[in-house]
This record gives C-alpha cells, sequence and structure tokens, in this order.
C-alpha cells in the first residue's frame, strides 16, 4: 500500500492489480490503476475496453467519456480504449446491454462485492481475439 492509497490493492484473481491504462491515465488517481479508494464515491475500480455502443450510453446518462476536456487533461475516450469505469455503470450498462469487456487482471478485487466471479468471467477481455467470451456466444 503506498501513502496515495487506502488499501493493499489486488485483482479479482487475487493476484496484484496491474496498470489498465495509462495513456490516457486512468483511475481516480489518475496512476493508471483502478485502485479501490475510500474516497472515491464513484468506485473507478473496473478496468474496461470500451465500445461505441457503452461510450455512447453513458454520454446519454450524462457522463461524456468521448469529449476531450484539456483542463483536466483529459483527451477524451474512443472505440478500445481501456479505462477504469465505476461499478454502479458498468453494471448499469449490463443491464441495458452494452457492457463493456472486463480487463480481469487489471480490475480490483473490490468489486467482487457488486458483480460476482462468474459475470465478470463471461465479460472477460481476451487479448488473443480483441473480444469478450461473450462475444464468442
Amino acid at each position: 500500500m503506498s501513502a496515495d492509497t487506502d488499501h493493499d490493492d489486488r485483482n479479482v484473481h487475487g493476484d496484484p492489480l496491474e496498470p489498465c491504462c495509462t495513456d490516457p491515465a486512468t483511475g481516480a488517481l489518475r496512476d493508471g490503476f483502478c485502485r479501490k479508494l475510500d474516497r472515491d464515491p464513484g468506485r473507478h475500480e473496473l478496468c474496461a475496453v470500451v465500445t461505441d455502443e457503452f461510450l455512447t450510453f453513458s454520454q446519454k446518462r450524462g457522463n461524456d467519456l468521448v469529449t476531450p476536456r484539456e483542463h483536466l487533461d483529459f483527451p477524451g475516450l474512443s472505440d478500445g480504449d481501456r479505462w477504469c469505469l465505476c461499478v454502479p455503470r458498468w453494471v448499469e450498462a449490463r443491464e441495458a446491454g452494452v457492457a463493456p469487456p472486463v480487463v480481469l487482471e487489471a480490475t480490483n478485487e473490490a468489486v467482487l462485492d457488486e458483480i460476482d466471479r462468474e459475470t465478470l468471467d463471461a465479460y472477460a477481455y481476451d487479448d488473443d481475439t480483441n473480444s469478450s467470451a461473450d462475444d464468442e456466444e
């Protein structure tokens, strides 16, 4: 645990948390990790590979992740970018049928209190095929 984090972050496999994305820098601390932080009410703990469907869904709900915001050093996201998502937004997107694939190695184990492992496995991002396991069904 570093001075900036609240927990010894581990991924959903129980291994040390891997970075989600550093370009652009994601996570509540903008250090590339989807950390569990007591001071992060949004719970940016789930690493996803965003899709156009998800970005449109999120934008319609008031969270525009596409538009660049220079004052926040945010270039805007596009299809295929990795980003630490808020757990409740991913759950909402799943219920709407537009949840993006999840990078399990970079997703904090803290999400397991809201999303079961079987569900995460079904949405696991596969680097080899650039798809989620869900797409293969």
